[in-house]
């Protein structure tokens, strides 16, 4: 085969030029006619025993030829990429350039490519790092919360608090009109401010099981469901049962029973320890996330366009599929998202430019070892996982790499607690 050429087209666009010799097309002449053959019958021979000459009396060369030319040109193609070092990240668009009898001779590949990133400084960025404190009121909201897992709830008959959790059918209107999500039927709540809209459940406060009352309220002007924000409604609320939540005592039985500590103090500690590890593990990621911010802003290289048209598509698909899609047009909403999607793509790109200088890849016992964690995380087998990730185990790769490569730029970051002045970039 000759060699092939390679022209720029745009900034992460090239063409591919490139020649099949007669000896590559015969032997993929040859590879595809045995299996074309394989399933055809012919009077007086047997299946798949069809001589080449009468198949092709029969059939033609034509059919032969294109499941060839199918099959070859990916391979020279994909030898032509390895030739000049490319990473395409869409599929090619091919054209005849010269053909003889027939066959295609030379060839041209249109593709996308990564583009080219001249490497400045990465190790070594300055970075801040917030203070990692656990007080004493989170470890007590901790033991609170696993009180409350084993909480029983206890019938009542008296008005309604809040922190109680009440059965209750709701109706929202607005301008006298229901509205999507504004009903609920034999709805099991608990009365807490912050699980509603301002003053639903300080409303619901105080009524008893039968009692039915109408709430005027206002959805806040940052409400998550962009056609109810800032609109005033009435909520009919009928409330059908009461139930107060007792919690377990917080002792050294409670201790015992929901964890291997014998004493509520060893409790507290193994739960401050727990908190600060997350703690420490929200600043690390808060150090990486500055990190890249600064080499965002240190690198300037081309965007595939068909990376950020694929990032910015599943963007849109996200806020779609969300309970509280946006009121936006696809046209408005990909307008917003386009600086993040560019963004993604931008990061993606330098992680993999500096993952490949570091020659970090993906081990097997790096995937091995992501494997076993979602296999006790969704307590399925190894095998079961691994099949159940089929094509995505490219992806789950990319991410070890991605993660290696993050841990690189952290450990080598310059940090310093977030009182003190970080080094200066150079």
């Amino acid at each position: 085969m000759n060699a092939s050429t390679l022209t720029q087209v745009a900034p992460t666009m090239v063409a591919l030029e490139f020649s099949l010799t007669d000896d590559e097309l015969a032997a993929a002449e040859d590879r595809a006619f045995r299996r074309l053959a394989k399933n055809v019958r012919l009077p007086g021979f047997r299946k798949g025993r069809v001589p080449r000459k009468i198949f092709e009396q029969t059939y033609g060369t034509s059919a032969i030829t294109t499941e060839a030319v199918e099959e070859v040109i990916p391979e020279v193609y994909a030898k032509a990429v390895r030739e000049h070092d490319l990473e395409p990240v869409e599929h090619p668009k091919f054209e005849v350039v010269e053909e003889a009898a027939g066959r295609p001779k030379r060839l041209k590949a249109t593709v996308e490519v990564r583009p080219a990133i001249p490497l400045g400084r990465y190790r070594g960025v300055p970075a801040t790092r917030p203070p990692i404190t656990v007080t004493d009121a989170d470890v007590e909201r901790s033991l609170e919360a696993l009180a409350k897992e084993r909480a029983t709830l206890i019938p009542v008959e008296r008005p309604a608090r809040l922190g109680d959790v009440v059965t209750l059918d709701y109706e929202g209107t607005i301008d006298g009109e229901a509205f999507e999500g504004g009903r609920g039927d034999r709805e099991i709540v608990e009365l807490s401010e912050g699980r509603f809209i301002p003053g639903f459940a300080a409303g619901i406060a105080g009524m008893t099981p039968g009692e039915t009352k109408q709430l005027e309220l206002r959805f806040p002007e940052d409400y998550v469901a962009k056609n109810l924000a800032g609109k005033q409604t009435v909520f009919t609320v009928t409330l059908h049962e009461i139930k107060e939540v007792e919690l377990p005592p917080i002792d050294d039985a409670f201790a015992q029973a929901i964890s291997e500590n014998q004493t509520i103090a060893q409790l507290r500690e193994d739960l401050r320890r727990r908190l600060e590890a997350v703690a420490a593990g929200r600043a690390r990621r808060g150090i990486g996330n500055a990190v890249v911010g600064q080499l965002l802003a240190t690198h300037d290289f081309p965007l595939p366009p068909s990376m950020v048209e694929n990032e910015l598509k599943h963007m849109v698909e996200d806020v779609g599929a969300s309970p509280n899609a946006s009121e936006k047009s696809e046209t408005e909403l990909r307008e917003a998202y386009r600086p993040e999607a560019e963004s993604r793509v931008k990061a993606a790109l330098l992680i993999a430019a500096i993952a490949k200088a570091e020659n970090i890849t993906a081990t097997p016992a790096d995937v091995t070892a992501e494997l076993e964690a979602l296999s006790r995380r969704y307590g399925q087998p190894v095998a079961r996982i691994r099949k159940l990730l089929g094509n995505n185990l490219r992806s789950l790769m990319d991410g070890i790499v991605r993660n290696k490569t993050l841990d690189l730029l952290i450990d080598n970051a310059v940090v310093t607690a977030d009182q003190e002045t970080p080094p200066p970039a150079s």
